[in-house]
């Protein structure tokens, strides 16, 4: 049975990965925060979950050994986690992009550089990390610029990981979705028109068909999921 590691299980795009793999045949270990308040309804014996600090190197680095000991492998790493902050050039300060960096970048740096070691010595595995617009093109990033710069790391470290992976059946993927239909975002923008979104089950199903034999020619994805918005 072939295993996947998914960061921030609890959230919207996570749960969606989480059921998409779990109903494709996979072992699934979901990460979730200390006291999280959202209750997954997941009811499968391939899924648990795992309280993790994502900013805590080393604890993280403890979760993958404990899942690769359990398993074996690692075949799939889908990394959701992270947080969005507005703020122009002049409100924003250096404590504002870290407090971003850590959020975004380090919680993903420090779950794929574990995973990437298990897959280069098993000589497989798809790693897929979350971007963003205002990450892949600083002219989206106005009025977000700590969310926007610490975004624009995720691209550099798969371009970075998919060299050092090069003649390697590993390929890390940047998943770039504009908004996501999630009932917090229907809330939050009552005149937009959710149509033009992207469903969290339509990512999911994305994400799955990358790990598939159908995509194993493909290398270096960039992953736009942008629908009509």
């Amino acid at each position: 049975m072939k295993t996947a590691i998914v960061t921030g299980a609890s959230g919207n795009m996570g749960q969606a990965v989480v059921k998409k793999f779990l109903k494709e045949g996979y072992k699934v270990t979901g990460t979730i925060v200390p006291n999280d308040p959202v209750k997954i309804e997941i009811d499968s014996p391939y899924f648990e979950t795992a309280v993790v600090n994502l900013m805590d190197e080393e604890n993280t680095a403890e979760f993958v050994g404990s899942v690769i000991r359990k398993n074996g492998t690692i075949d799939a790493a889908i990394l959701t986690v992270g947080g969005f902050a507005m703020g122009s050039l002049a409100e924003t300060k250096t404590a504002d992009i870290m407090k971003q960096y850590k959020l975004n970048f380090e919680t993903a740096y420090n779950t794929a550089r574990p995973v990437f070691g298990q897959m280069m010595k098993q000589n497989s595995g798809r790693i897929f990390i979350i971007g963003s617009r205002p990450g892949l093109d600083a002219k989206n990033g106005k009025g977000m610029i700590a969310y926007g710069l610490s975004k624009s790391l995720i691209f550099r470290l798969a371009e970075l990981m998919n060299e050092e992976a090069k003649g390697k059946n590993i390929v890390t993927s940047v998943v770039v979705p504009s908004t996501i239909d999630t009932a917090q975002n229907r809330k939050s923008m009552p005149d937009a028109d959710p149509s033009k979104w992207v469903k969290a089950e339509d990512i999911a199903n994305i994400i799955y068909f990358y790990c598939t034999d159908e995509a194993a020619v493909l290398r270096e994805p960039l992953i736009k999921l942008y629908n009509n918005s």
